[in-house]
């Protein structure tokens, strides 16, 4: 009876880590992952760019949706690196090419910490985006000549 017991014990406690394990905990750092790369990647994202992307956040904790682009049918413009958005999203979005999609893993110290961002982020929120560059300063089309 007791040898039932701690092998039931076991299988229990191999449940609940792999039950924790595969959701995974909350990032500590930026996680960026590349998911579509064109072939043809010559010109990408440096801070200063005019950017516009593409966008769907959720929360890491529930897989919550809480905001996108998507929806409004027009992607986000802002100036990469000049703090127009999250610490997250001005890091995560350097080296970028037109067309690619990324989803980024983001802790809360680079989104929107302490504070959140309420009614629909929580305080200390890991946040989760895909994202897709649409354009960088206005062109849409990479393929252009350098000069």
């Amino acid at each position: 009876m007791k040898k039932v017991f701690v092998m039931l014990a076991a299988l229990w406690l191999l449940c609940c880590l792999a039950t924790a394990e595969g959701k995974g905990a909350a990032p500590t750092q930026l996680q960026i992952g590349v998911k579509y790369r064109p072939e043809d990647c010559t010109v990408r994202t440096k801070p200063g760019d005019k950017v516009s992307i593409h966008y769907t956040g959720t929360l890491f904790s529930d897989g919550t949706e809480f905001d996108t682009s998507l929806k409004r049918g027009k992607p986000l413009d802002f100036i990469l690196g000049s703090g127009q958005v999250i610490k997250g999203w001005d890091q995560g979005l350097l080296n970028m090419c037109v067309g690619e999609k990324r989803k980024l893993k983001i802790p809360s110290d680079l989104a929107y910490g302490a504070r959140g961002a309420p009614p629909v982020i929580p305080a200390n929120a890991a946040l989760v985006f895909e994202t897709e560059l649409m354009a960088i300063n206005g062109n849409d089309d990479t393929s252009h000549d350098e000069l």
